[in-house]
């Protein structure tokens, strides 16, 4: 059995399909229809619900933090031991909230059908927002689509929502929320069981991994940004799940003097404090990975598992020397990311055996990254790439440079590193590592760009990199190129 708030109703649920996406339990078990499908991928927004969970900053002070998700690549089974709040929750008492009232008085709504969904984006923006802040307003709602351009009236609707925000029906309920949230607080593995599909919701590594262990078939579920797609694009049945969310072990994010420790499960839009302190060009590339929805709802290692070859952290963690700690049973073993990769979407993971966590050293100061799509925003990379040279007296010690978009796999460029290694750091060595891209790679073409395209584009960003090393005031990095 699994247990969750609906806004202030407590719901239990055991016997429901494990393959049910919130959204259509929402529409079609509870009739409620204010969140739409919109394109049932996790692009447009439209189906935005906000979930709340206990989250404490500090020991003893715990507070419910909500986050925006896309409803339709969420499975109900994530929901467990969390608040679940829809568009039809915010009006109270026949008052609408003041973020709906905020789009009625700005003119925010036209056609309607994205409404919700900006509402939702909009109510979540004001429970994490102290201020209006036009930045932050942007990025809450870049994953919401409003196909009668109409964004200049929601943005004002969102610095209204933000300035000077009333109290609503959920301050004046957080002690009551946040104790009951703690009375339905996981204790032992939950699951959802429907006959011919299941699953199972484990609280501690140890569990995942017994659990595996038995079910080696069993699909892995984290954040589902990718694995949902199945279910909803290409109507598979997934009959085994483990959802790993509820794992606080895998969650954690460790901070070393030398090295960053991210668990495997912890949502990327966690990841980007540590990650943008330790590099910048990291934090700048999260900004432009997919939309907040899915940064709140996507984790670092689903990123890595999914072994997709367009996955824009794993070129970057290859390019630092990052390391993945693999669990089976009672077993770990520490591998070099760039030998997770075989071919396209296989992977040294053996039967049974899960990414735990990431580790991500420090110190390269000369780190970089650079994402070409043909959107600023919420876009795939048709090449990313990410340089992280050593440079000692003018002379190269030692270079890592790594590609996503390029191969069947992120994969290193070994032969322009060995041009790089030893050579004077200059624009004859560039142009000659440029010309061994071509050695590295033989790229496809698709929708996203031709093989040509790609080729020049990573040959570009070398040369890029190497000016902006030499005029550090060049602050243009990790850019989208139309």
């Amino acid at each position: 059995m699994i247990q969750f708030l609906l806004n202030q109703e407590l719901r239990s649920e055991h016997a429901l399909d494990p393959n049910l996406t919130v959204l259509n339990y929402l529409r079609e078990h509870l009739g409620k229809s204010g969140t739409k499908e919109g394109c049932a991928s996790g692009d447009c927004g439209a189906c935005t619900v906000v979930v709340g969970e206990l989250h404490s900053d500090e020991p003893g002070a715990e507070r419910i933090r909500y986050r925006s998700l896309n409803a339709c690549l969420t499975f109900v089974s994530s929901l467990h031991g969390k608040q679940l709040i829809s568009v039809e929750d915010l009006k109270h008492q026949g008052q609408l909230h003041s973020v709906q009232q905020a789009m009625v008085e700005c003119h925010g709504s036209q056609c309607g059908f994205c409404t919700p969904g900006f509402v939702m984006s909009l109510f979540a923006l004001q429970k994490n927002s102290d201020a209006p802040d036009s930045q932050k307003a942007h990025e809450a709602l870049a994953g919401n689509l409003c196909r009668c351009t109409g964004y200049r009236p929601i943005l004002a609707a969102a610095e209204q929502a933000c300035c000077n925000k009333p109290l609503d029906q959920f301050d004046s309920r957080q002690v009551e929320t946040i104790a009951r949230l703690k009375a339905i607080a996981p204790t032992q593995t939950g699951e959802l069981n429907s006959g011919d599909k299941r699953c199972l919701v484990p609280l501690t590594v140890a569990d995942l991994a017994d659990l595996y262990d038995a079910y080696p078939q069993a699909r892995l579920l984290a954040g589902g940004t990718d694995l949902a797609l199945e279910v909803t694009q290409f109507h598979r049945t997934l009959p085994v799940m483990i959802y790993v969310g509820n794992i606080d072990e895998m969650k954690r994010i460790e901070s070393f003097d030398d090295r960053l420790e991210i668990g495997a499960a912890a949502p990327l839009s966690d990841c980007y404090t540590a990650l943008h302190q330790a590099y910048p060009d990291f934090g700048e590339l999260l900004h432009r990975f997919a939309s907040l929805q899915i940064r709140n709802q996507g984790t670092l290692g689903g990123n890595i598992g999914n072994a997709s070859p367009i996955g824009d952290s794993p070129p970057l963690l290859i390019a630092l020397g990052a390391q993945i700690v693999l669990c089976k049973g009672n077993t770990r073993r520490t591998l070099a990311l760039e030998d997770y990769f075989i071919d396209y979407r296989v992977t040294a993971r053996q039967d049974s055996e899960f990414i735990e966590k990431i580790i991500v050293p420090k110190g390269h100061a000369l780190f970089r990254a650079y994402k070409v799509s043909k959107r600023l925003d919420d876009d795939i990379s048709a090449v990313c790439a990410a340089f992280n040279l050593q440079i000692d007296n003018g002379v190269i010690s030692d270079a890592r440079v790594a590609f996503g978009g390029m191969a069947a796999t992120p994969k290193r460029a070994k032969h322009c590193e060995s041009v790089l290694i030893g050579a004077t750091w200059n624009a004859a060595t560039v142009e000659k590592a440029c010309t061994a891209l071509a050695e590295d790679f033989t790229p496809l073409s698709d929708f996203r760009a031709s093989k040509e395209y790609r080729l020049l584009s990573a040959q570009n960003l070398l040369r890029k990199y190497f000016i902006e090393l030499q005029t550090p005031h060049i602050e243009t990095r990790v850019t989208a190129y139309v």
